[in-house]
């Protein structure tokens, strides 16, 4: 059985969403510009051997809309490459990656390309908000309770458990308030994981870390952009502590201990090992396994901790074998929470930052922190590596990886 190979991969810089350097780029083009610049990399691979553009995108809907990643193969000028936009929310971009790798696996193709991208900066007004008339009037019930437990600061409480179905449209901030109250994970404890994010971000960008992953974008001016926007240099305990909370009056959940809105494109370059070695390709990594699972919508942030303990079982592995470990940083409450219960080593945790610091552009962020945690990898010299991420909506997902390079 053939393995499933990572040979390539880019990401664009992050952009703060609506007033930072991405916000005239449409999702399409930023996302051609990424792919161009993954196929790049490999020469030796003739784009037309490519079986399939599998673009993520967190709300593929306005510009990100009919089946963008069509366009996108269009306008990279390869007619006969096909392309699908898959959503999965907040791991859509893993998705993608775990769509080419079962493809690779079942040995119905060589060589794909996984991408992701959000351009919350270009969305319809509205369109990122939970609109009365877009719900399914089933889950009214749910979101009246949701925000009645908002309004009390009520301890959350599993609502099946009274025979209640639970709020699928709950705000991500207000799940991570939930997850506060179910696990006890402080105001303290996040600021301060908040801060480690930001700080360990400034440290990796003062060493040039994030320029082998970053492609350079042109912007419809003609000028360029290399950086990400949102590290904060300098951020200390004092200044995220003086925040207010921003869903619940007596909540923990900051802007401070949370990931920003964002605009980005990823990509990554997949292809079989046969192949690779046929054209004289070194592979970065070797994906191992993969693991998707739910759980109450009102809870989301725990999804990493089944997902994990999916992928670990699949690969016959435990934690102990995983030398690092990237978590999205949604919010810091779902991070340390989830890494408790997986006993995870905060040492081998996110390493150089996460989202808090960087960014989070749904769609985008599945395939970002593939090429952070090779990234990482390679760096420290280590060799098997953990993905994982909570999904809007009551998911988790979960990548293991071995670099090979």
């Amino acid at each position: 059985m053939p393995e499933a190979v990572i040979v390539s991969y880019t990401r664009s810089p992050i952009g703060r969403a609506a007033k930072g350097s991405l916000k005239e780029m449409r999702s399409d083009d930023l996302a051609t510009q990424v792919i161009a610049a993954a196929l790049a990399k490999v020469p030796e691979l003739d784009p037309r051997e490519v079986g399939d553009l599998i673009l993520g995108c967190g709300l593929p809907g306005g510009e990100q809309g009919f089946n963008m990643a069509r366009a996108v193969a269009v306008r990279l000028g390869y007619d006969n490459l096909p392309g699908t936009t898959v959503t999965r929310y907040c791991s859509s971009s893993l998705q993608s990656t775990r769509m080419a790798f079962h493809a690779i696996k079942a040995g119905e193709g060589s060589a794909y390309i996984s991408g992701g991208v959000e351009a919350v900066s270009r969305y319809v007004k509205g369109s990122s908000d939970h609109l009365p008339d877009t719900q399914n009037p089933a889950f009214d019930v749910a979101q009246a309770r949701s925000t009645a437990r908002q309004a009390s600061n009520e301890a959350w409480t599993d609502p099946r458990e009274s025979g209640l179905m639970p709020d699928v449209y709950i705000s991500m901030g207000e799940t991570a308030e939930n997850v506060a109250c179910l696990t006890g994970v402080g105001r303290e404890e996040q600021d301060r994981w908040a801060v480690r994010s930001q700080n360990r971000a400034e440290e990796a960008i003062s060493r040039g870390h994030f320029r082998k992953e970053i492609t350079p974008i042109t912007l419809p001016d003609g000028s360029t952009v290399a950086q990400d926007d949102c590290p904060r240099p300098g951020t200390t305990l004092e200044a995220v502590s003086a925040l207010k909370p921003v869903f619940r009056e007596k909540g923990s959940v900051t802007a401070g201990n949370s990931c920003p809105l964002n605009d980005g494109a990823a990509a990554l370059v997949i292809m079989s090992d046969v192949r690779a070695r046929e054209l004289g390709l070194q592979p970065l990594a070797r994906i191992i396994s993969t693991g998707v699972t739910a759980l109450s919508p009102e809870i989301m942030g725990l999804g990493p901790v089944e997902a994990t303990r999916q992928a670990l079982g699949h690969a016959g592995l435990t934690m102990s074998d995983v030398d690092l470990i990237e978590i999205n940083e949604a919010f810091a409450v779902q991070v340390l929470a989830s890494a408790r219960v997986l006993q995870i080593d905060e040492d081998k945790l996110n390493v150089s930052g996460g989202a808090i610091a960087l960014g989070h552009p749904f769609g985008m962020t599945g395939a970002r922190i593939t090429g952070s945690l090779v990234n990482n990898l390679q760096a420290h010299d280590k060799e098997i590596g953990l993905e994982t991420m909570c999904v809007g909506g009551g998911q988790g997902m979960a990548m293991l990886i071995e670099r090979l390079a």
